[in-house]
């Protein structure tokens, strides 16, 4: 996976050793905020902005969506990764960089900060005036997009609206620790005890998600919001990858009716079926991480349809 440490690139996996065996995550490390009238340094706009994706990370598919929902594709431009991670990270196809021909993307990290420490990820929201990176982290980012480039996209439609803001908060939170970061805290463990605490954990969050949608069609209140795109994309990755590779094998999603019927919905959801790439989602999980699976090889299956019926309209 590597890292930086003072400006230099190290091959290096995340070290478990003084955690028990468990996965710890890195806080992302560029934070500033985009605005709409440009108090915070840098000011919404268009043609500005270029977000850093991956087609397989889940994190990066957050902001993918986003910008399709807010019809923001002609406002802020975007390219992807490889989808394998080597020795030297993310890195760019045979043209490189679109922006500045770059080889890899620790290049990019370097460009902004040359002597950064830190993991590198993606999303990236790059700003082309400063070349800077204005911020790595996916929850910050997407509700950018939806609110700071209002002007420029689609202000129809608002996935953080304030009288449910305090209720999408806590259900975040719950799902990012047990679910989003749990299939990773699940398949990074080292120890049985460190995978089993995990695993656990991460299965009383599906059946208490799968309680909660038997009632109501939606995450919080009766309109899709933040929250269920955060969902949606670790569940649509989860019965092809993390059943699989990451050990996360109790119970399928297509095992919960209500969970199957609900990321089918989302699935079809106008904008979204076009940012999901299940071909290069399986490759770089398969492919990428030498520690859970050295062989390297991608498994073929499952076959999972996401365009039949989902039913979960007769939910009211």
């Amino acid at each position: 996976m590597g890292k930086l440490i003072e400006g230099v690139w190290r091959d290096e996996d995340y070290d478990t050793k003084k955690s028990g065996g468990r996965f710890v995550r890195w806080d992302s490390s560029f934070r500033h905020q985009v605005s709409a009238d440009g108090t915070s340094g840098f000011k919404a706009g268009p043609e500005r902005y270029h977000l850093y994706l991956s087609w397989a990370c889940p994190w990066a598919h957050r902001t993918l969506i986003m910008r399709s929902l807010k019809k923001l594709e002609d406002v802020i431009s975007v390219s992807f990764v490889e989808p394998l991670m080597g020795k030297q990270g993310w890195t760019f196809g045979e043209d490189g960089d679109p922006l500045y021909g770059l080889d890899t993307l620790y290049q990019v990290y370097l460009k902004a900060k040359p002597d950064y420490s830190g993991r590198v990820t993606v999303p990236v929201l790059w700003d082309r005036q400063t070349e800077t990176i204005v911020n790595n982290e996916s929850s910050e980012i997407i509700r950018m997009l939806n609110g700071e480039f209002s002007a420029f996209g689609d202000n129809t439609t608002d996935y953080y609206p304030p009288n449910l803001r305090a209720a999408i908060d806590t259900i975040n939170e719950d799902i990012y620790s047990r679910l989003n970061n749990g299939v990773y805290r699940t398949g990074f463990a080292t120890t049985q005890e460190a995978y089993e605490e995990a695993f656990d954990a991460l299965f009383d969050c599906l059946d208490a998600l799968e309680e909660r949608l038997s009632g109501q069609r939606y995450l919080v209140g009766d309109q899709i919001t933040e929250a269920d795109w955060r969902l949606f994309t670790t569940l649509v990755r989860f019965d092809a990858v993390y059943v699989g590779h990451f050990k996360c094998n109790l119970r399928r999603i297509i095992d919960y009716p209500n969970l199957w019927g609900y990321v089918r919905e989302l699935y079809q959801h106008p904008g979204v079926a076009e940012t999901i790439n299940m071909d290069q989602i399986k490759g770089h999980y398969y492919a990428s991480h030498a520690m859970v699976n050295p062989t390297g090889i991608v498994a073929k299956g499952p076959s999972l349809d996401f365009t039949s019926a989902h039913g979960r309209d007769t939910i009211t």
